[in-house]
């Protein structure tokens, strides 16, 4: 057999024993005889090929999995921030590309929508509402609605909101995308709506500095998180060579990973608006002196979009490159 047939032939299977690992004893085992029978097959007929490093590194790491000590929780975890969920990311990097053409399109709809009809806005974010606001605008406190409450209050109850809705996203992937695709219409309606309400009244810059403070983070995560439920839409309706149950349970496992790796930047977003936002929105209030200046409104949000494009992004492209170049690098890694 040539060598280009032979690593197509199982390139699925390796990413899968180096990307997904499993703690189940005899799915282990067997995965380590597999490798052992690939790896005798490579070695005699390719025995300097970059492949045969890949399968024996797989193998070890397989091997020391079984055979050395546990670590410790603190360094799975660390592991897990730093290697297996960008790696388990950058597989899911097209279902991201198409996720954030979609939510374009979407607020763009909301956008349009709002320039012809003056009714819209009310429909989508409620008279009452949208009343507030105008009724703020008029006072000369435009962003009065982030001082309604005390700041804990507001943190707790945004932190929990958006992580439930954040949560109900994901899960909706289960109705092949349908219900994850109507969470994420009406959340960006009301974004795009949102937004075109104060560049309307000429407060464009100014809501952008305020509402983005928090809202880079909080979008982002929105976006990723239909990212997740469209993942699991995927594994249902397109299971590829694995048997639909498999794929299934691979698209949960993914799905769930990320939904639950975001809470922490949910929780900070959450923060942000809370507090930050707060001291943003002063400088548009006339009744008081004390607001966050221009520049580090301007920092935050530069600095929390940087990062997600960085984690999201940039980092598990690096790191799935440094990885094929460097198998034994890769090999203990997974170990």
């Amino acid at each position: 057999m040539r060598e280009a047939l032979f690593i197509k032939k199982n390139a699925q299977k390796w990413n899968e024993y180096q990307y997904l690992q499993t703690e189940d004893p005899d799915q282990m085992a067997d995965r380590f005889i597999t490798l052992l029978d690939d790896l005798s097959y490579s070695k005699t007929f390719y025995p300097h090929s970059k492949v045969t490093k890949w399968i024996n590194s797989l193998a070890v790491s397989i091997y020391q999995t079984i055979y050395q000590n546990k670590k410790q929780r603190f360094s799975r975890l660390l592991t897990f921030w730093q290697y297996e969920l960008p790696l388990m990311f950058r597989k899911h990097h097209r279902m991201l590309l198409y996720t954030f053409l979609i939510f374009l399109a979407f607020c763009s709809m909301a956008v349009l929508s709002s320039m012809k009809d003056d009714e819209f806005v009310k429909g989508v974010l409620g008279e009452q509402y949208v009343s507030m606001t105008e009724e703020n605008i008029e006072k000369g406190d435009p962003f009065g609605v982030y001082r309604d409450e005390s700041r804990f209050s507001m943190f707790v109850r945004i932190a929990f909101n958006n992580i439930k809705v954040g949560f109900l996203i994901v899960a909706s992937g289960i109705f092949f995308g349908i219900g994850t695709m109507l969470f994420f219409f009406q959340n960006c309606m009301m974004l795009g709506s949102f937004q075109y309400m104060f560049f309307a009244k000429g407060l464009g810059w100014e809501s952008v500095l305020v509402i983005w403070v928090h809202g880079t983070l909080e979008i982002s995560g929105m976006i990723i998180e239909a990212c997740a439920g469209f993942m699991l839409a995927k594994s249902i309706l397109f299971p590829g060579t694995f048997s639909r149950w498999h794929s299934f349970k691979k698209g949960v496992k993914d799905a769930m990973k990320i939904c639950v790796s975001l809470i922490p930047i949910t929780i900070v977003a959450a923060f942000l608006e809370s507090y930050i936002t707060y001291l943003s929105s002063n400088a548009y209030d006339k009744t008081t002196n004390f607001s966050l200046s221009t520049g580090v409104s301007l920092s935050i949000l530069i600095f929390s979009f940087l990062f997600i494009v960085w984690y999201f992004i940039l980092y598990p492209i690096r790191l799935e490159k440094r990885m094929q170049k460097n198998p034994e690098w890769a090999a203990k890694i997974n170990t």
